[in-house]
């Protein structure tokens, strides 16, 4: 027996069945849609978290090639380091004897003040100021009346 056929059963206003159940279809497709709209959405993030997986493996592999790097380029610099130490023990004397040669003689007290910035500065005159002026200070008791 379909409900069309008894008037009185099928309701009226909000409580409709059939009206519910074409609510109910509608959220259902809705439902549906945003499901696979999520869906589609882990799919894109869990690409994303692999290849940002991989750039990280290898930024990982880089960084130990360049401390390996780093390692190898201190273990020379500390031999050439002790190289240079024993050659300038070796040599010390040949260094200071070319030093001693090449060597410029100013004497003593004598300095080239021909350029402006190099002129010859005044003492600094640190006399109170009214001994520099030739002035009495205020709170001279000889002035109070």
């Amino acid at each position: 027996m379909s409900l069309n056929l008894i008037p009185a059963l099928k309701g009226t206003g909000r409580r409709r069945a059939v009206d519910k159940i074409a609510e109910l279809r509608e959220e259902n497709v809705i439902l549906l849609g945003n499901l696979h709209a999520a869906g589609d959405a882990i799919a894109l993030l869990r690409q994303d978290l692999a290849d940002a997986h991989g750039k990280q493996a290898e930024a990982e592999l880089e960084v130990v090639q360049l401390q390996a790097d780093i390692d190898y380029l201190i273990a020379e610099r500390d031999g050439l380091s002790a190289q240079l130490d024993a050659f300038k023990r070796r040599f010390a004397a040949q260094l200071a004897a070319e030093a001693n040669a090449n060597r410029v003689d100013v004497p003593p007290m004598v300095r080239d003040a021909s350029a402006p910035e190099d002129q010859a500065t005044a003492p600094i005159d640190v006399r109170p100021l009214w001994e520099a002026l030739g002035v009495r200070p205020v709170t001279d008791p000889g002035r109070i009346h």
